[in-house]
């Protein structure tokens, strides 16, 4: 690799570190054939629940260049966000900025740099969360974290509160050095404090016992045991994360657009049962939260009041 190819590659990293990303690497476009292996693994046991979407896609799930044909490097990036302010029932990243916006501009931003500093056209293909790409399995590849017994990728310096991003590329860049590092030793802690045994097994999540799965993928209804489970979450669920010893004192911030919506921070069960469809869409716009849809937040918040009445009595 020669040394101008070296110095573009380092001098994206520091393009992309001054727009806000905590960690950025580079990975080339193989197949990730191990990380194929656990993903249908996890279809055919089940542990997606009815997330049926995640059924689709395999072929590019596997293969990157079905969706950016003659790509040759995958560029990861991870964006910082902040620690609730408070504990609450929603999830700390559904009170700020819909992520998929904000990581998709800052990834916009950066690509068209990127073709700046080149002297040939560049293709690229920004991926954010809804695209078929094995994310945190390419961060890892692009040496920028390692995923750790919650299953969420844990960056070093900045724990798993962080937003995963993607830049397919046709440009050849000298791929990182994955982590050397086990970032979860002997510590069990998100095991012992998930309520409901979804993370059972180290590295493997059961979606189908998990908060965050009942109460934002799950379509229908719940039955008695789902809405049980819901632990008082209305939704998403912090608890994995705030046992994480690598979440705990971290100095840095999030990323300085991710401001908390006070009033969704503040939001209780009961009052998410008065609101309005217009008040729900003015309440949760631009937010993650937002597609959930006032029917499914409103059979949350129930099963929400019920767990409370329950434990109380």
């Amino acid at each position: 690799m020669s040394e101008k190819r070296l110095t573009m590659k380092e001098t994206i990293r520091r393009k992309a570190l001054s727009l806000g990303f905590c960690a950025v690497g580079f990975a080339a476009a193989d197949t990730l054939n191990e990380a194929m292996k656990e993903y249908r693994a996890m279809i055919d046991e089940g542990r997606h629940g009815e997330m049926g979407y995640l059924e689709t896609g395999l072929e590019a799930r596997a293969n990157p260049e079905l969706l950016l044909p003659g790509v040759k490097s995958v560029l990861s990036a991870a964006l910082p966000w902040p620690a609730p302010a408070k504990p609450g029932a929603i999830s700390g990243y559904a009170v700020i900025p819909d992520y998929h916006r904000v990581v998709g501009e800052l990834l916009k931003e950066l690509l068209d740099f990127i073709r700046s500093i080149c002297d040939h056209p560049i293709n690229g293909q920004i991926c954010v969360d809804s695209s078929p790409v094995l994310e945190k399995e390419w961060a890892e590849a692009a040496g920028i974290g390692r995923t750790g017994k919650n299953t969420l990728l844990i960056v070093p310096g900045y724990g798993s509160r962080v937003f995963l991003g993607e830049l397919l590329l046709d440009l050849e860049l000298e791929p990182d050095t994955p982590l050397d590092w086990n970032p979860c030793g002997d510590c069990t802690a998100c095991l012992d404090a998930c309520p409901t045994g979804a993370l059972n097994t180290p590295g493997k999540l059961d979606a189908r016992r998990c908060i965050s799965y009942l109460t934002i993928e799950l379509k229908r209804d719940f039955t008695d045991e789902e809405a049980a489970m819901t632990n008082g979450w209305f939704y998403g669920c912090d608890h994995c994360l705030d046992a994480c010893p690598h979440n705990a004192n971290i100095e840095a911030t999030g990323y300085p657009g991710f401001e908390q919506k006070k009033e969704l921070v503040n939001l209780t069960p009961e009052k998410a049962l008065e609101l309005t469809h217009s008040q729900f869409r003015k309440r949760f716009a631009g937010t993650p939260a937002l597609r959930l849809g006032l029917r499914r937040l409103k059979r949350n918040a129930r099963a929400a009041v019920a767990n409370k009445s329950q434990s109380k009595s």
